[in-house]
């Protein structure tokens, strides 16, 4: 019983990828919470210990090879040195009491771009204020706000909601043109229906629309995309584009919430560049974590 158990804990692991989107949206909420599922690899085991059963140990190594196969990679240090442009998004939260703190740890990361999502209009003043010495560049469109140490140029929301909740502007740095979007796809919420995804869904694909007329060689996308990198559901933006975690960061980069992170659904995506480091920053006043990326051309 215990070997099947293994077996049938390590399937879903394995061919997440099949797993429908219909109904309840199955597929999403388990790629979203794909890396907890090792957790029932020391647990398996515990129980073969216990039972004193050498076929139930060997066939715990099947969702042990599965979850190493997923993410034994992002376990690893891939940061390097170099790096030609550095930024950092954050959710700030609407609700945040302290936004002049929240202001400071994005001050001290150093970045030459921060994107800043979930704005209300007086939070957006606070930044404006506390970031003006630092970032003399930026804008601010409903929610979402770019702040830049270099000049911004063709500012314009994106629309992919009713309201505005993507920015684009095209930061002139001094490796040449970046086009920045700051983005903050809609909430999802899981309920007695199951785990609702559908405007996030849709607003994903309006924003995929964007990035596929856009014409800038070089293109980084900041945001809180309320997903994951390995929900299929979000594949029209992440199809095409790199996650600087994924390729340059050091464990799983965990953003949500932030007290007790189970999730990344903050993060740096880019094309034409070159992650080189990602990393979170530390807690603000915000239930997100800031993720930054050093980038090269």
């Amino acid at each position: 019983m215990l070997a099947a158990l293994a077996v049938c804990c390590a399937a879903p692991m394995a061919l997440h990828g099949w797993i429908p989107n219909t109904g309840v949206n199955a597929g999403s909420l388990v790629q979203t919470l794909l890396p907890w599922s090792g957790l029932v690899v020391p647990l398996l085991l515990g129980i073969a210990v216990v039972r004193r059963s050498r076929a139930a140990a060997v066939a715990v190594l099947v969702p042990a090879v599965v979850w190493v196969a997923l993410f034994g990679g992002a376990l690893t240090d891939k940061r390097s040195d170099g790096g030609d442009l550095t930024v950092v998004s954050h959710n700030v939260n609407e609700e945040n009491t302290d936004p002049v703190g929240t202001a400071r740890v994005l001050a001290e990361a150093g970045a030459d771009v921060l994107a800043l999502e979930e704005l209300s209009d007086a939070s957006a003043t606070v930044y404006s204020r506390e970031l003006a010495a630092a970032y003399p560049h930026h804008a601010v469109i409903g929610g979402v706000g770019i702040w830049s140490r270099h000049p911004l140029a063709d500012v314009r929301a994106v629309p992919i909601m009713p309201w505005t909740r993507a920015l684009r502007a095209t930061a002139r740095t001094p490796a040449g043109p970046v086009a920045v979007y700051a983005v903050h796809l809609a909430s999802v919420r899981v309920s007695a229906a199951g785990f609702t995804t559908e405007r996030r869904n849709e607003a994903a694909r309006e924003l995929a629309a964007a990035l596929r007329a856009e014409t800038a060689p070089r293109v980084v996308v900041l945001g809180d995309f309320n997903g994951t990198y390995q929900d299929d559901a979000l594949a029209p933006v992440t199809t095409g584009l790199r996650s600087a975690q994924r390729e340059a960061g050091d464990g799983l980069g965990l953003t949500w919430p932030a007290a007790f992170p189970v999730a990344r659904i903050d993060d740096v995506l880019v094309l034409g560049m070159t992650p080189r480091a990602a990393w979170t920053l530390p807690a603000t006043g915000s239930d997100h974590l800031p993720v930054a990326a050093t980038l090269s051309r």
